[in-house]
């Protein structure tokens, strides 16, 4: 991860489990961002604790009000963020906020349904709207040739679970609104590639594995994998992305996985 030099990321729901050690592991690089900007629903509230603690050692830390179901919400964030970028772009924008609800294919309602896409899916397809400005930026002011997550990029934070070849973990938990939400999530990170490799910008779909956070509990089965690992093989991940692995889906150990 050497030569992984990223100027700025926004991380979306940054206030726990991987968006919160995304933020931490990109602050205690030997050569951390000039800007983080962690974004949860409150930052004045308790949920955002952690945060604020790491802002207070951290000058280079923002956090930032961003609600992914709230269009208005997220159009005040990037502004915000422009404000504090002033005339440079957005490198790295993660794409991390996202819910789950517990249901099996007879007890899933049309509210989870709904609420389940709006957050797993409209959410980050209006964040990086709002902020296409800012990564085209980002993208034409780098003198670095083809596609890196140093120079433009989105991630989308999926999920196996969503994957039609290999449902993961089906036997531990149905999750059916998660699951198709990560499938069109999937299908988002295809579509942003198409749309957007002429701007110079990589989109790319990431598993971080069955991780020990708050959604990935399944009541009496242990997650494997702790969320300081995962974090750390996703961030080495990224370091190595190029315009091949553009509109792909990978894991936090950089194997391709199926759609």
């Amino acid at each position: 991860m050497a030569g992984f030099n990223v100027r700025s990321v926004l991380v979306t729901g940054a206030n726990r489990g991987i968006g919160l050690e995304l933020v931490k592991q990109f602050l205690e690089k030997s050569n951390p961002p000039e800007w983080v900007f962690s974004t949860c629903r409150d930052p004045e509230g308790e949920r955002a604790q952690q945060l604020k603690n790491l802002a207070s050692r951290h000058p280079n830390l923002a956090i930032v009000a961003l609600e992914a179901t709230d269009p208005a919400s997220i159009k005040a964030a990037a502004t915000r963020v422009e404000e504090h970028l002033k005339s440079s772009g957005l490198n790295l924008l993660i794409n991390n906020a996202g819910i789950v609800r517990p249901s099996t294919l007879e007890s899933e309602t049309s509210e989870d349904m709904s609420l389940v896409y709006a957050t797993n899916v409209t959410g980050p397809l209006l964040v990086s709207q709002a902020f296409l400005p800012l990564l085209k930026k980002a993208a034409q002011g780098s003198p670095q040739p083809g596609l890196s997550c140093s120079k433009a990029a989105i991630v989308n934070m999926s999920s196996e679970g969503g994957s039609i070849t290999n449902p993961f973990a089906w036997q531990f938990g149905q999750v059916v609104s998660y699951r198709c939400s990560k499938a069109a999530l999937n299908m988002l990170t295809k579509c942003q590639s198409l749309g957007y490799e002429g701007d110079g910008i990589l989109s790319i779909a990431v598993h971080p594995g069955w991780v020990q956070t708050d959604m990935g509990s399944t009541g009496s089965h242990q997650a494997p994998l702790t969320v300081d690992v995962s974090v750390q093989g996703i961030l080495n991940v990224l370091s190595t992305l190029s315009k091949k692995d553009n509109g792909t889906f990978v894991n936090w150990e950089g194997k391709v996985l199926p759609w």
